[in-house]
């Protein structure tokens, strides 16, 4: 039944990505917010409503209420799927993502990822190599009402493995001075890291407590650990 079910879902899912698209090319020569920010939107809502119909798995939001609505923030996300990476675009409409610069080159869709102003930084290399991916992200957040989702972890994670945050995270929280909301997951229980199996259960995305600007980067990175680990 795993097997079935699995094979119908990422059936469904690539077929919904690839269709996805097709429809979107010639959005990439119309406004973002109007056109390709809302397939994202509805692509993100498409992996629920698969994930709930054909996996019988619930996805489900917590802590909701304690994400800002009248000031800047950014959010800082364990990564343990695919999953989450279009979630995101339902529940934050319209963020920026700081993405691995490989995905820039995935024909086509490295250009809707262009297009999306997603900011894109090369993991192998060090904080000063790096200095012009952060200047965008400063830059981009100061000067939008977008919202900017990060992955500390660096990369997908298994479920029961917590890795050392990235100094990215810490970099990003003190050069933005805004708060940090951190989201705990467990996405991996459904959809394991590079399987093609995905299992029957509860997701849930747990919405922490607020990391407020003006500590120091040592401390922000054990607050944030502690957040998205227990």
């Amino acid at each position: 039944m795993i097997f079935i079910r699995s094979l119908i879902f990422n059936f469904f899912t690539f077929f919904g990505i690839a269709l996805a698209c097709i429809i979107a090319l010639p959005m990439l020569i119309l406004p973002r917010k109007q056109f390709l920010s809302r397939l994202s939107y509805f692509l993100g809502y498409y992996l629920i409503l698969l994930t709930k119909f054909i996996l019988q798995t619930k996805v489900e939001f917590i802590g909701l209420e304690k994400i800002p609505k009248n000031k800047k923030f950014f959010i800082a996300s364990a990564h343990q799927s695919m999953f989450e990476t279009f979630v995101y675009n339902y529940l934050i409409p319209d963020c920026v993502f700081v993405i691995k610069k490989e995905l820039l080159s995935i024909p086509l869709y490295g250009l809707y990822l262009k297009k999306l102003q997603y900011i894109s930084i090369n993991r192998g290399k060090s904080l000063k190599e790096n200095v012009d991916s952060f200047g965008q992200i400063f830059t981009k957040i100061q000067e939008s009402n977008r919202t900017l989702i990060i992955f500390p972890q660096g990369t997908r994670v298994k479920y029961n493995e917590q890795p050392p945050l990235k100094k990215g995270a810490s970099r990003i929280y003190q050069g933005l001075n805004i708060a940090c909301v951190p989201i705990k997951l467990n996405t991996g229980t459904v959809w394991p890291k590079n399987s093609f199996f995905k299992y029957p259960g509860k997701i849930i995305f747990e919405v922490k407590d607020i990391i407020e600007p003006g500590i120091d980067g040592p401390l922000f990175t054990t607050q944030l650990e502690k957040a998205i680990y227990n």
